[in-house]
């Protein structure tokens, strides 16, 4: 019989929501959070409810402003760029240096803020909160040979971007943005993470860090945050609908981007046989339910060795652990160490099974489907959120599964029998941003590598977003713009010495390799 688990003591959403009042109470009023601009925090727009994707309890929601609100907060944005542009770069050092220690203090409550708002398992949250201060860190300690030349933009960056990564993602890119000169504006996103950004936003802002944090529907706020002739540059990471939105309305305005898009990553099987390396690193690629932008959801898989790719891969994917991230059996117990938690939302979790059902009626061979039977969770609690893995054979080409990224826990399989069909399948999506091939033999991988359609490519191992000095971008529609990363990242929000420059970046006119 399963033990009762319970939730572990101190990490309830309102001990969090009363250690937040406690830490930053200009931000966090009563039962809702403020937006922050023209250098104060406002209790304007309207609030809305919302649920944590943990149990599906009432979590705070954003209060959201009308368009004509955030056209007058980017314009005070616009006063602020003018002013921080000029401030010497030693005392905007101290200042994001600052902001990281401050960061760095609340570790664990930022940790928990994602954990309830978004579903992170502990583990997941604190790396995310640990990967936005480490990373940060980097260009705080080397930052002036990147600057050397270099001009902050004539206004401030939007910054417009998903839910997944609050921290390492969004955070990352404010605090980078600012240290090289630029005021920052941040539309929490809709889905998740506004108590995790205020918090973060406000301890920013105390050190003098330029920062303006809005909340709203992206029909309602798009044309302020993108199309307004105060932003110096847009940065987005989100879907491809969205994104060709964006990418129109920029291109028509010469704005400088960074538009970062999903795309099916995808890992290739091809004349392989250290099956054990496989099965080891099968669990990890489940990592956050397979909710990110470098997950892998789609295996190619050379027929002859389709026996031996299920020997290595259901054992995998039959021990990834799901459940409550904050449910123990003890009081004294540790959190649990889960792949993932629930999706984002439970309206998430029921599309997804509807897309795994219709697949399978249309053809669709399931080779795997998990159950949340044995999953860890707190007696009674709400798992509408919660999808286990599926793995499926063939998806038709009908089904969203067969062509577009999932972002859930959903892995799909495609055999080929010649190297021409490896490469198609693995460039399905028109660009990716990570893929993998592993193959024995390493002048195979050198010669197949360059023909996937993917900003990175590992041999025989999955690639990430990466950190610090190593950069990233996409191949097709998977990005717009100018590439991140290292050097790159400051490059892609600051002017250069020539008027003429041509950033590395996959732009309308040209693409351009780092």
């Amino acid at each position: 019989m399963a033990p009762t688990l319970t939730l572990k003591p101190g990490t309830a959403w309102s001990d969090a929501w009363q250690r937040c009042q406690a830490v930053a109470p200009e931000a966090f009023q009563d039962a809702r959070v403020l937006n922050h601009w023209a250098s104060a925090w406002k209790p304007d727009g309207r609030t809305l409810a919302a649920t944590s994707p943990v149990d599906g309890s009432p979590i705070a929601g954003p209060p959201r402003l009308d368009a004509p609100t955030a056209d007058r907060a980017i314009r005070a944005s616009l006063d602020q760029h003018r002013a921080w542009r000029h401030v010497p770069l030693p005392e905007r050092r101290a200042r994001v240096a600052a902001t990281l220690d401050a960061l760095t203090e609340h570790r664990e409550l930022l940790a928990l803020l994602l954990v309830w708002e978004i579903g992170k398992p502990w583990r997941l949250a604190r790396a995310d909160v640990d990967r936005a201060i480490d990373g940060v860190r980097w260009y705080v300690d080397g930052i002036e040979p990147m600057l050397a030349h270099r001009t902050p933009l004539a206004g401030p960056v939007s910054n417009i971007a998903s839910w997944n990564y609050p921290m390492s993602v969004l955070v990352h890119a404010m605090l980078v943005q600012a240290l090289a000169g630029n005021a920052v504006i941040a539309k929490t996103p809709t889905d998740g993470g506004v108590a995790c950004l205020t918090l973060a936003s406000a301890l920013a802002a105390r050190e003098g860090i330029p920062v303006t944090l809005l909340s709203g529907s992206g029909s309602e706020l798009s044309a302020s945050l993108v199309r307004s002739p105060e932003i110096g540059c847009v940065s987005f990471v989100g879907g491809r609908d969205t994104g060709a939105r964006i990418a129109t309305a920029v291109a028509d305005l010469g704005k400088r981007h960074i538009l970062e898009q999903e795309g099916l990553n995808t890992w290739g099987i091809w004349n392989y046989s250290d099956w054990p390396t496989l099965t080891s690193l099968i669990p990890k690629l489940f990592d956050y339910g397979k909710q990110r932008c470098t997950a892998y959801p789609r295996f190619v898989v050379q027929r002859t060795l389709f026996d031996e790719f299920l020997a290595a891969y259901l054992p995998a994917v039959r021990s990834i652990r799901t459940g409550h991230p904050l449910a123990v059996e003890n009081p004294e117990d540790p959190l649990p160490a889960l792949d993932f938690g629930p999706l984002i939302n439970a309206a998430k979790a029921k599309e997804l099974a509807d897309q795994v059902s219709e697949a399978i009626d249309r053809g669709a061979v399931p080779l795997h489907r998990g159950s949340l039977t044995d999953a860890r969770f707190l007696p009674g609690q709400d798992t509408g959120a919660y999808l286990p893995p599926v793995t499926l054979l063939n998806p038709p080409p009908s089904s969203p599964l067969h062509h577009a990224e999932p972002f859930g826990p959903v892995d799909t399989i495609v055999l080929v029998d010649t190297e021409a069909e490896l490469l198609a399948a693995m460039n399905a999506s028109n660009g990716a941003l990570v893929a993998t091939l592993s193959t024995d033999d390493p002048s195979t991988y050198e010669r197949l590598a360059p023909q996937i359609r993917s900003f990175k490519v590992g041999h025989g191992k999955p690639r990430s977003r990466g950190d610090r000095d190593e950069l990233f971008g996409g191949f097709g529609a998977s990005w717009r713009g100018a590439f991140v990363g290292g050097e790159l990242l400051i490059r892609s929000v600051t002017e250069g010495p020539q008027p003429d420059e041509r950033l590395p970046g996959n732009f309308p006119d040209y693409h351009l390799m780092p």
